[in-house]
């Protein structure tokens, strides 16, 4: 089932890339990969390059989720490299950026996403960076049963596209996702 306008996909561990190759290439549930290297090639034993994803067929890899940047010490620079490796494959990178409890009780929100979100962006081109998607994920909302508010989600969301249209033409019409404990009696 699609609607107009609504693109659908899940993120997979890399061992389920060809299961979801198999079941999901041509159906209208897109499909990619949750995490991937930041580098393009090499001898770096364990790492999944982007090129190696893309034979697959995915069209998304997830990068800078909260897990990703907390467990095995991410930092903005290598979201942004991921970002690069992402769109060179010619998959759409999924940038996540959000707050832990204690920053948003600092009120420091603003300033944590737009440090996420500005490293990415300086790494691109404009036409790169219209080719992103951004999901709004506050660390303190995953897994834990809490959520933000619609209107604590759009002032977010406001200043992520405030941050995008700052970039350049038509970086504006970037999707901005929210995530982080969503279901069914909270979607709306």
């Amino acid at each position: 089932m699609s609607a107009p306008g609504v693109i659908a996909a899940v993120c997979v561990p890399f061992p389920y890339l060809a299961q979801c190759q198999t079941r999901l290439s041509g159906q209208v549930l897109g499909f990619g990969a949750q995490d991937v290297s930041a580098q393009a090639g090499g001898a770096f034993t364990g790492e999944v390059a982007a090129s190696m994803i893309a034979e697959f067929g995915a069209q998304f890899v997830i990068v800078g989720h909260s897990e990703r940047r907390t467990y095995h010490a991410e930092t903005d620079a290598n979201v942004a490299a991921k970002s690069v490796r992402v769109l060179d494959a010619g998959m759409t990178p999924i940038v996540c950026v959000g707050e832990t409890l204690a920053e948003r009780e600092a009120g420091e929100t603003k300033a944590v996403v737009t440090r996420q979100l500005d490293a990415v962006l300086a790494a691109l081109t404009v036409e790169q960076a219209t080719q992103i998607v951004v999901a709004y994920e506050p660390v303190w909302a995953i897994g834990t049963g809490k959520t933000a508010t619609s209107a604590e989600a759009q002032e977010v969301h406001a200043h992520l596209r405030s941050l995008l249209r700052a970039k350049g033409e038509g970086v504006t019409d970037v999707a901005v996702l929210y995530g982080g404990s969503v279901k069914p009696d909270n979607a709306a």
